[in-house]
């Protein structure tokens, strides 16, 4: 089948996309790394999986929303579905799992801690128990916090002298990993570097395995430090609009989720409530990206 050509005007950015039948139903939600080539792969060898070839035979249209980082994605996705799941998706919500991050700076039991239930001390939420594991192991590999509590094990205490890690380390340690997950760009920065020259020595030794381990972690630690505005506890209520081209787009964040995605042609800009500053670049890129695929919404 020919896919429907907006799909080679699609970016090869980040973000989520959505079918359309000849009737302007939503067929189904996705979400990508790539949209231009994730979307065109519906259009390719779908072999054995005749539930998507019976879906693709519908396709008429094809929308987009260019995100800031995979993450941002996976969260608009599972806002969405969470809203309204198409007929065609079949995990409402999506399948990875929600955690947030507990940084304990105390001599009894110092370190990152994982959690399902978010409260001032937290931060997050993450995306996806492994990834969110993995990047916390590398983290701590690179800030050895747990090593700098005060009744550590014997197994410890030679871990602690191997990393050259003493009590009186630890409000700095924290404090460094509190700088990474507020994704201050330095801190970040400095983590992936170190990261990556494991990666790199591991790699010239001929320890493949171990550097493909540390490639997952860099990924992993990437994942977690990424731009993510989709699910915010910090984020006020509001409506965001943005206008391109003779269409109008429109998001609702309610709750700290950024969800409610709508679309429809407009031949000039509405008199709308003015959309919040920090979300002004994310609406008007995404208005210019519908222009451009010139779609219309009639849901």
């Amino acid at each position: 089948m020919k896919p429907p050509p907006e799909i080679s005007r699609l970016p090869r950015e980040p973000g989520v996309y959505r079918f359309r039948d000849a009737s302007s139903h939503v067929l189904y939600i996705g979400r990508a790394t790539d949209l231009r080539a994730r979307t065109a792969s519906y259009f390719g060898n779908l072999g054995n999986r005749p539930h998507l070839i019976r879906m693709v035979n519908r396709i008429a249209r094809v929308e987009a929303v260019a995100c800031a980082s995979v993450h941002e994605a996976a969260w608009l996705e599972r806002n969405l579905l969470e809203d309204r799941m198409p007929r065609w998706n079949r995990t409402p919500g999506g399948q990875e799992v929600p955690l947030y991050l507990r940084l304990d700076s105390g001599p009894a039991t110092p370190g990152l801690h994982l959690t399902h239930r978010p409260n001032r001390a937290t931060h997050g939420p993450f995306l996806g128990g492994l990834r969110t594991r993995l990047a916390v192991r590398a983290l701590q590999k690179i800030k050895p916090l747990p090593y700098a509590g005060e009744t550590l094990t014997g197994a410890e205490r030679e871990m602690a002298a191997l990393y050259g890690v003493r009590p009186e380390d630890r409000e700095r340690l924290a404090q460094a990993l509190t700088e990474v997950l507020d994704r201050r760009p330095q801190a970040v920065r400095e983590v992936l570097e170190a990261l990556t020259a494991r990666r790199d020595e591991a790699s010239a030794a001929l320890d493949f395995e171990r550097a493909a381990e540390r490639q997952e972690e860099i990924e992993a630690v990437e994942w977690l430090t990424s731009v993510q505005r989709a699910c915010s506890p910090a984020a006020e209520d509001c409506e965001i609009h943005g206008w391109a081209g003779g269409v109008l787009v429109s998001f609702t964040v309610r709750g700290g989720r950024l969800s409610g995605w709508r679309q429809r042609r407009c031949a000039s800009p509405p008199r709308l409530p003015p959309t919040p500053q920090i979300w002004q670049p994310f609406a008007q890129r995404n208005a210019e990206l519908a222009a451009g695929l010139q779609v219309t919404d009639r849901s």
